[in-house]
């Protein structure tokens, strides 16, 4: 693998411009009067990518899949971090073996 110096500065270059994108908006972030419902509103963002991200793969792998999803949601609301992964991982097992 070679690698040519106009490579290298195109990566360098990327590599400061995303950091240069991160640093700035933790500067902002911290300097803008945000009102309670903007706040409010990107404070969802996180868990709306997270189920964007999610959800595809919830419905359109198989059976299984789906109803381990099901059990998990539903786990979720009952169970800590750990119980809902530990369940999940669970009945993701258990419905592959009998589906």
């Amino acid at each position: 693998m070679t690698l040519d110096w106009t490579t290298f500065v195109a990566i360098l270059c990327m590599g400061l411009v995303t950091y240069l994108t991160r640093v700035t908006g933790g500067l902002l972030a911290g300097r803008l009067q945000l009102s309670p419902r903007l706040a409010t509103a990107l404070d969802a963002i996180p868990p709306v990518v997270l189920v964007a991200v999610v959800a595809p793969s919830m419905l359109a792998t198989g059976k299984a899949e789906t109803l381990a999803s099901a059990i998990t949601i539903l786990a979720a609301t009952r169970l800590p971090l750990l119980g809902v992964v530990a369940s999940g991982v669970a009945s993701i097992v258990l419905l592959r073996l009998v589906l």
